[in-house]
């Protein structure tokens, strides 16, 4: 029996341990042999051979079942050092996420607005007539309104065209001075290389109790804003139309492709429209029931200065989910 002894510590898988129990303690296995033997022993013997052959078996299966939990213990630890993970280990082919282009520039344009003390303000996509349009001195059949070509639905309303309607809000619950700025999704029937359905605005606007808000102070912070996006550039003002404003102002940036010289993309005038804005005109002050103040306004499309950063020449690119496209940004 001392052979199956050694045999058994000596195995070094669970594997053969198996085949070693199988010829040992099986039907055709050594115990089993020498059990059949007692047959033809002396009847007298029968009794100290059947107690000694136990006494193996015990032995040899606990022998067996030691060395089984052994085997079983490092065999669990090679598989587990195998598997693990260095959760520390740094890699330059991990895939990294990002934000999306829109997003990040969305993120840089609040980021500047909080900083100069302004509050961000959030409002529905779905909006009644009156804010959207009548409320910024936009009153039914005024043919500013065909400028915004708009989804309707039933009972006057519709799907936002601008970020104002939160202005208005915000002005109808709020008393002055207010400093916001209001971010967020809006919608108009338009589709081509630089309008999309659905695109983003951050609109601004600023309120003072006292009536000392000027058009130099909107100047300014308009002038600091734009340098703070793209940089080392001009800033010009252009006289415009807006209902909402008076005085109103197109506000263009020398252009980022070509540094001012012309090329393409600005049309060879070597400037870019990047804003609109304005002095806050009375009316929208008296939709709102203001009485002796003043105000300034703005607003820009993010898409717009997202393509302008990153100089894409496609707006619809930014929605379709080119992956090679997109992969740039990580």
């Amino acid at each position: 029996m001392k052979e199956w002894y050694d045999a058994i510590k000596e195995a070094q898988s669970v594997e053969k341990l198996e085949e070693i129990r199988i010829s040992v303690f099986g039907k055709k296995g050594v115990l089993a042999a020498e059990f059949a033997k007692m047959k033809s022993a002396p009847n007298d013997q029968k009794a100290q051979i059947a107690k000694d052959l136990n006494t193996h078996k015990s032995s040899l299966m606990n022998e067996f079942t030691a060395r089984k939990i052994t085997l079983q213990t490092l065999q669990l630890q090679e598989a587990m050092k195998a598997e693990s993970i260095d959760v520390s280990l740094f890699t330059s082919k991990s895939q990294a996420g990002a934000l999306h282009p829109v997003m990040e520039t969305m993120d840089r344009i609040v980021e500047y607005f909080t900083a100069m003390n302004f509050a961000v303000k959030t409002g529905s996509m779905v909006e009644d007539d009156f804010n959207n349009f009548e409320a910024l001195n936009l009153p039914k059949y005024h043919p500013a309104r065909d400028m915004q070509d708009t989804f309707y639905f039933k009972d006057e309303m519709l799907l936002r065209t601008h970020t104002s309607p939160v202005q208005i809000r915000t002005m109808m619950n709020t008393k002055p001075p207010i400093r916001m700025i209001a971010p967020g999704a809006v919608f108009r029937r338009d589709y081509d290389l630089t309008h999309t359905p659905m695109f983003h605005q951050v609109e601004g606007l600023l309120v003072d109790d006292e009536g000392k808000v000027s058009f130099a102070n909107l100047k300014y912070i308009l002038e600091d804003f734009l340098k703070y996006m793209f940089g080392d550039i001009e800033v010009r003002f252009r006289p415009s139309f807006f209902p909402f404003t008076e005085p109103s102002a197109e506000v263009d940036i020398s252009c980022v492709f070509c540094k001012g010289e012309g090329c393409r993309v600005c049309s060879h005038t070597g400037w870019l429209e990047v804003l609109g804005c304005g002095i806050v005109d009375p009316n929208v002050f008296k939709a709102v029931k203001y009485k002796n103040v003043s105000g300034y306004a703005f607003g820009l499309g993010v898409e717009r200065f997202a393509m302008l950063i990153h100089q894409i020449g496609d707006l619809r690119s930014l929605f379709e989910g080119d992956i090679k496209l997109l992969e740039q940004f990580q």
